[in-house]
């Protein structure tokens, strides 16, 4: 299976042209509820966080929870 490379920046962007195309083949088929959990897989739910996180950008994604839990999660990234 192909990796997908995302793009996602500070500030949220909208998809052109073959973006949008490659995009537009992730969205999972429908938006459901599977034991508490959105969609079916966590691949989708995965998938659709990408997708969101391209559209709206790091700076307002960081914006939901608390600092601290953000900052301890970059630093194990960084160990």
């Amino acid at each position: 299976m192909k990796r997908i490379k995302w793009d996602i920046r500070h500030k949220g962007h909208a998809w052109k042209g073959e973006a949008a195309k490659e995009r537009l083949k992730l969205i999972p088929e429908k938006i459901e509820m599977f034991q508490g959990k959105l969609f079916w897989s966590d691949k989708e739910r995965l998938n659709m966080l990408g997708l969101l996180l391209e559209n709206v950008g790091i700076d307002k994604a960081i914006r939901f929870g608390e600092p601290k839990m953000w900052r301890e999660a970059v630093a194990e990234l960084e160990e």
